[in-house]
């Protein structure tokens, strides 16, 4: 490409210099010619003022005005013999032309003859002969195109060092964007095109950082949603093995009780894929409200089935006129399953909810009894990998909540307590 760039530009100015250059080259020649023409007009001119009659009739000698070297003068009497000067001995086709009065300017040969008549009285009575050789005036022109083609090289070199540098300005961004598709196609989503000054690259540039960063995101969304249903689908799968395993061990008397167990955990696993899909999805909602009454009694549900929470109460209180929020049920089950299930694992004693109204938010505290929170609540909402799925709940839980216009925060490290905010309707 940048070849092609230099080429063409080079070859542009080729042509317009040759264009420009060739007419005037003509222009220049033709110029110095009716210039020396002049010089020779000029001198024979002169010479006739100091010419006498008595000169041109051979009483006195003639002497003639000095002229630049190459030019040569010579005066004919009205027979056309020559009485001084040099130049042709008996009077040419020009200088008998004079000798009738008319003026002549052309050529004889390899010289620029002008002629010039010498009057007396109103009579022609002999003529000048002013002539120079052509060479002379070649050389000048061939000087002065010497002159034109070193300024015309001169040009076209410059253009050329021009066109390398604006080469190199359009084609770096250009290779640039192409190394970037490359790695893009690696699989390498971090790559952003820099700002070269030319707004039709950098415009080509700026939607491919935006491809790029759309990319990433959605593969990290893939790769969020893989580890939030792997953390999330844990605890059901767990719950409905140990039903399984309990069934199992008493193989003659398989209880009623126990297959409905079992049934409401794989109901709660089916319940789990649909919200981590829907959320997944962005599947729209159609502004439907929360379904608060169902949320807690499910959650009181699962409370009572995860085997880790035996032995532990759980207290849910709820305030009288809360506000409507549109807050998907979807992510606000998800994120108190969370805040529940740290609870089970890392927390102790009796776990309360408290629903209450938070000015123009629903507010959502769940606590514990368990020991206080050490780690920063930047630490502690980061997403992390470590063993056994640790570390991705809440930051989970605080990215759904984000997304849904709300907000998830420690409230207080000890006794630990997580206050979920979901705005009003």
């Amino acid at each position: 490409m940048r070849r092609r760039i230099v080429m063409l530009t080079v070859l542009s100015a080729i042509l317009a210099i040759s264009l420009f250059g060739v007419p005037l080259a003509a222009g220049v020649a033709h110029y110095y010619m009716a210039d020396e023409r002049s010089e020779l007009t000029r001198f024979a001119t002169e010479a006739t003022v100091t010419v006498s009659g008595a000169q041109l009739s051979g009483r006195d000698p003639t002497e003639l005005p000095s002229t630049e070297p190459g030019v040569q003068l010579a005066v004919y009497d009205h027979a056309g013999r020559r009485i001084g000067g040099d130049g042709p001995a008996v009077a040419d086709v020009a200088v008998r032309g004079a000798l009738h009065g008319v003026p002549a300017n052309g050529q004889d040969g390899s010289d620029l003859v002008v002629t010039v008549p010498v009057a007396n009285n109103e009579h022609v009575t002999g003529a000048i002969r002013a002539a120079a050789g052509k060479m002379f005036v070649y050389r000048r022109v061939a000087r002065t195109w010497l002159l034109m083609l070193a300024v015309a090289c001169a040009a076209v070199l410059i253009t050329a060092l021009l066109a390398r540098r604006q080469a190199r300005r359009l084609a770096r961004p250009l290779e640039e964007m192409s190394a970037m598709a490359e790695r893009l196609g690696d699989g390498d989503f971090s790559v952003r095109a820099r700002p070269s000054g030319i707004p039709e690259i950098d415009s080509t540039g700026a939607s491919l950082s935006t491809t790029a960063g759309r990319l990433g995101d959605l593969l990290a969304r893939e790769r969020a949603f893989s580890a939030d249903a792997s953390h999330q689908l844990r605890t059901p799968l767990t719950g409905l093995r140990l039903q399984l395993e309990s069934m199992l061990d008493a193989p003659g008397r398989t209880r009623a009780e126990e297959i409905n167990q079992a049934m409401a955990e794989a109901d709660r696993l089916q319940r789990t894929i649909d919200d981590l899909l829907a959320l997944a999805r962005d599947v729209p909602r159609h502004n439907e409200p929360l379904d608060l009454d169902g949320l807690l009694e499910e959650a009181r549900e699962t409370w009572q089935a995860d085997p880790a929470g035996k032995g532990r109460p759980l207290r849910i209180r709820v305030d009288p006129d809360l506000p409507a929020t549109g807050a998907s049920t979807a992510a606000a089950r998800q994120i108190l399953h969370v805040l529940l299930d740290n609870a089970i694992r890392h927390g102790a004693g009796t776990v309360t909810v408290n629903v209450r109204d938070a000015g123009e938010a629903l507010a959502i505290d769940v606590s514990d009894q368990g020991p206080g929170i050490e780690r920063s609540p930047d630490e502690l909402f980061r997403r992390r990998t470590e063993t056994a799925g640790h570390g991705i709940g809440l930051a989970m839980a605080r990215r759904l909540a984000e997304a849904e216009g709300g907000r998830l925060r420690l409230a207080r490290p000890s006794p630990p307590t997580f206050t979920l905010l979901l705005p009003g309707a």
